[in-house]
């Protein structure tokens, strides 16, 4: 390694593999622009929680960094315009983070003329303002996880703000192949990746930065230790681990790094770590200092299914169509289309969903390998050897199989991470990864519904007390009318009476 502004880790993660990297096509030349298409697509829900609501109508005209969805309830992000154009419609639109489902989308017909909203004559430097306002403006750009969590930014710094914090870890580790899109972008942009660290610092009011790379990225490592030399911030530091997959993992990554191992169902910060992606702080830098939201992103285009691999900087909304264009289309064999790297990413069925803030990768792969036959488990453990989590896969397999819920959570189901080693080194060919995934989606669907039919329990029971309530009050008020009635006689009772029964006939 070149730089001396770098340590080095050699921790060692239980289990992980060591992949094959795939990326020395993409990263051949350097990080190209994809041209502004004719139309773009943004998904309202680009990001954990709940979906952003549309502040914009058709037949509207706006302008590049406009906020056209605000972020709705304790949990979402904004959505702003990627270029100026006109709202041509608010409709449904197939997008790659719900499995090729439909799912609501703001498109806009550009105009060409990439007009951006009028920014102030002076930002104000980051370090004028009290973290607590810097926490709420970071909120407003849309900013949300760029490894692949998509939890927005700045709900997660408030919610870190409220721990006690140690150590700020930014994540520049690209364990999965063919994925280096942040390879490239700390190669290129290594002062905005660290003026995001300081400005995530003095937001979180840390003394102390890690930025970590794998080890086979000297090129990388040698920018953001050049970078920090300029920069002359002795908080800072500079950090190689193994080139070992999962290593990018936040738990994994806090265990290399400090030590620290973040409990079952824990967070990084209930061991005094705050964990962001190295994309994430640049984009952070970018907002605050320069007054650009999150509109576009670094987003590798690689596979043996496309013509030329190459990272870009794409906006957000450009769908996968334009994008394979522009890397010079499908090769006559390509026949798979990945969101994401090949172990975490998502199959989908159509090249028209659109970038959105989690794509990290386009892959296209070449016609798919015979089918594998899947067999009986042999009961070998090699699942449980290359774990990361340390579970024990062929259990969590036959839990599952059986839909035994409680098991499935005492051997730590939602522990899981979903990497894929179990897959990859499973002689019988199971599909262990897809088993736990459908696992969780069904104990959470359980939940749903138990949680809807506790809701519909209260609201019988509350309008039942609310029915007996008025009764009890009718009664009540009867029983008084007669009391009263009593001294004026026959003919004043049976008037109550009479009113009382008319009353009654209303409400039937």
């Amino acid at each position: 390694m070149n730089s001396p502004a770098a340590t080095y880790d050699l921790g060692k993660l239980h289990g992980g593999l060591r992949l094959p990297a795939e990326k020395a096509a993409a990263t051949a030349t350097p990080i190209r622009d994809v041209p502004l298409p004719d139309q773009l697509v943004l998904p309202i829900t680009q990001h954990a929680g709940k979906a952003a609501h549309p502040i914009v109508g058709i037949g509207e005209r706006v302008l590049k960094g406009q906020l056209i969805a605000e972020a709705f309830g304790t949990l979402s992000a904004p959505v702003h315009a990627s270029s100026s154009g006109k709202i041509v419609a608010i409709e449904p639109w197939p997008v790659s983070r719900r499995r090729g489902d439909n799912a609501p989308c703001i498109v806009i017909d550009c105009d060409g003329e990439d007009r951006a909203i009028e920014l102030p004559d002076q930002i104000p430097p980051f370090h004028s303002l009290d973290p607590e306002s810097l926490l709420q403006k970071i909120l407003q750009g849309g900013i949300v996880g760029l490894g692949g969590a998509v939890f927005p930014t700045g709900q997660k710094l408030m919610q870190a703000a409220t721990m006690p914090l140690d150590y700020l870890i930014l994540n520049g580790v690209e364990c999965e192949p063919y994925i280096s899109c942040d390879d490239l972008l700390m190669r290129e942009q290594a002062s905005l990746v660290l003026g995001g660290a300081q400005i995530l610092m003095h937001a979180l009011r840390l003394g102390k930065c890690y930025v970590v790379i794998e080890s086979d990225k000297p090129e990388a490592i040698q920018a953001i230790g050049e970078a920090l030399a300029t920069l002359d911030d002795n908080r800072i530091t500079l950090k190689q681990i193994p080139t070992i997959y999962p290593s990018g993992g936040e738990d994994q990554l806090v265990q290399l790094v400090t030590n620290r191992e973040v409990p079952s169902g824990g967070l990084p910060t209930d061991v005094g770590c705050v964990v962001q992606n190295v994309g994430t702080a640049a984009a952070i830098y970018r907002w605050i200092c320069e007054g650009e939201p999150l509109i576009s992103r670094v987003t590798t285009v690689t596979g043996p299914g496309v013509n030329s691999s190459m990272n870009v900087s794409v906006r957000i909304g450009t769908t996968v169509a334009d994008v394979i264009s522009f890397a010079g289309g499908y090769t006559e064999n390509a026949d798979q289309l990945v969101i994401g790297g090949p172990m975490c990413g998502k199959s989908v069925t159509t090249d028209r969903v659109p970038v959105v803030k989690a794509t990290n990768c386009i892959l296209v792969l070449n016609e798919k390998n015979a089918a594998t036959v899947e067999q009986s488990c042999i009961r070998c453990g090699e699942c449980a050897i290359v774990c990361p989590i340390q579970l024990l896969p062929q259990q969590l397999f036959w839990y599952a199989c059986a839909d035994n819920e409680s098991k499935l959570r005492s051997y730590g189901l939602t522990d899981c991470i979903e990497c894929g080693c179990c897959d990859l080194v499973c002689p019988s060919h199971i599909s262990l990864t897809a088993s736990f995934r459908n696992a969780k989606a069904r104990i959470h669907e359980q939940a749903d519904e138990k949680a809807r039919a506790e809701r519909a329990r209260r609201r019988f029971e509350s309008r039942n007390e609310r029915l007996e309530f008025e009764k009890q009050t009718r009664e009540m008020e009867l029983a008084l009318q007669k009391k009263q009635a009593k001294s004026a006689g026959p003919s004043a009772i049976e008037e109550i009476l009479e009113r009382q029964r008319q009353k009654q006939d209303k409400e039937d």
